[in-house]
């Protein structure tokens, strides 16, 4: 590979932590700048994620490539060692995909713009180097880098109770952080390596780890990556986030950084403890299930549309971890693909909550109806976004669903079985919302909504097309994952 192409992966943390810098250069009052900035900085990071997936195939070495290492810390193994497989590739695009789009649902933030759109591509940074370090140092420093700013820009720019949402949302990922660090170090200390390292490919290569300790730290890892993707009854937080959260943040919470704790068990805790994974399997889809059915009864009783779409979330989450728990090549690769598409699905959600209340000043649901009528385009947008989230064939969902359902039937029938009760109640409370909101009579005060106009439609537009593409044609992201999958399936027994 050339200069160029051995450093695309830090050209990627460059671009939105560039934009970031420039930004804080760059006068509060001149807010067209500013999101011209961030709107580079967005577009920037999604041409070097094409650039990543196309070159790819082509890339040499192993499964992880596009490796640059620079030894950081060399007396305690820390370096900065970034590579991407096909499951980063994905997780990479499908950030890309939620920042452009996310800039755009945000132009027409007007307090504190400067401060705003800092912090959001600061997050972003933080969420691309966790999908990209290969060094577990650095995996949890991007984590943080992508957790912390969430309190700001929930507890300033959010709306309802959101110094509470704010608050809650930190204290909970830091104790999830704190669990996750205990078995980070635990993976650490009881490598087995001479030269102890947090490199993840050292500490797969060194020969496995004791079957008793694999149990502990897959449970520490378990708990601390899943409190940010939302397990029950380690949730609670993720619902009160989404609604106090504005659009673009949102957008984010749901759409990528759920995927960063679903990411770790996988990553990490499969990779590294496959024998703790199967021991705990059980476990791990029992409360998938509860996730599940839990949150799609829940998201039928609300009445404020962002909480039908933050349990949602918490519900969809569950399919993913159920992919997760059956361990076989099927349900992984639709449990990433999962990830993919329930964030773009949920991204375009909370993009078209944020226009609805702009326009209609209004998230009451039995308080709406007729929106059709004035709304076109917006009613489209939403019901694409509803028909994959309720698995139609021919919509991104769908594939997930498809292949998640199909591998954990093989492992695990019982809770499969359970599990597909989810797809009825999302089908009926997405039909239900769907009906009450842009179908029926329209109350007086609602005659004169105006639809999606200009950088509007840049989320309904890239977002909606996307369910579609990789709906009708899954194959090429199919074999993607597939060939990330490939080294955490060879230790699974009947991978």
């Amino acid at each position: 590979m050339g200069w160029m192409e051995s450093h695309l992966l830090s050209l990627l943390l460059l671009f939105p932590l560039g934009g970031a810098i420039i930004n804080m250069l760059i006068p509060g009052e001149r807010k067209l700048a500013l999101r011209l900035v961030s709107a580079a900085a967005a577009t920037g990071t999604l041409v070097v994620s094409a650039a990543l997936l196309v070159l790819y195939p082509q890339a040499p070495g192993g499964t992880i490539r596009f490796q640059e290492t620079i030894d950081w810390v060399p007396g305690v193994g820390v370096s900065y060692h970034l590579g991407a497989d096909g499951i980063s590739l994905v997780l990479v695009l499908l950030t890309a995909l939620i920042i452009f789009t996310g800039v755009f649902a945000s132009w027409t933030v007007q307090v504190r713009t400067k401060e705003f759109l800092i912090l959001l591509l600061l997050l972003v940074t933080g969420v691309f180097g966790v999908f990209i370090s290969v060094d577990l140092f650095f995996f949890f420093l991007f984590y943080e880098v992508a957790v912390l700013p969430m309190y700001l820009l929930i507890g300033i720019w959010g709306t309802g109770p959101r110094e509470y949402a704010a608050l809650k949302l930190t204290l909970y990922l830091l104790v999830g952080s704190a669990l996750m660090l205990l078995g980070i170090f635990g993976l650490y200390w009881y490598s087995g390596l001479t030269e102890k390292s947090f490199d993840l490919l050292k500490l797969a290569g060194a020969g496995g780890y004791p079957p008793v300790l694999q149990i502990v730290f897959f449970l520490l890892l378990y708990l601390g990556f899943g409190v940010l993707a939302g397990i029950w009854p380690l949730h609670t937080w993720s619902p009160d986030g989404h609604a106090s959260a504005p659009t673009a943040v949102s957008m984010l919470h749901a759409g990528v950084l759920m995927k960063l704790g679903a990411y770790g068990i996988l990553r990490v805790g499969v990779g590294l403890l496959p024998q703790g994974a199967q021991y705990w399997a059980p476990l791990v889809g029992a409360v998938a299930v509860i996730n599940i059915v839990y949150g799609a009864m829940s998201a039928m009783g609300q009445r404020d549309l962002k909480y039908v779409i933050a349990y949602s979330s918490v519900s969809h989450m569950g399919v993913v971890m159920l992919g997760i728990a059956a361990l076989n090549g099927l349900s992984l690769n639709g449990s990433v693909l999962q990830m993919f598409a329930h964030g773009i699905m949920t991204g375009l959600f909370f993009a078209l909550v944020g226009l609805v209340y702009e326009k209609a000043h209004s998230r009451y649901i039995p308080g709406m109806g007729g929106f059709a009528g004035r709304m076109p385009g917006i009613t489209l947008a939403f019901v694409v976004a509803g028909l994959s989230s309720l698995g139609l064939p021919g919509t991104a969902g769908f594939a997930a669903e498809v292949l998640v359902f199909l591998g954990s039937w093989r492992a695990m029938p019982l809770l499969a079985l359970l599990a597909l009760a989810g797809i009825v109640i999302t089908a009926t409370y997405v039909l239900r919302v769907v009906q009450k909101i842009f179908l029926g009579p329209r109350p007086a005060e609602f005659d004169g909504l105006p639809d999606a106009r200009t950088t509007e439609w840049v989320a309904l537009v890239v977002l909606g097309a996307v369910l579609l593409v990789v709906g009708v044609y899954p194959g090429p992201m199919v074999q993607l994952i597939e060939s990330g999958l490939r080294p955490l399936l060879a230790p699974l027994v009947g991978g």
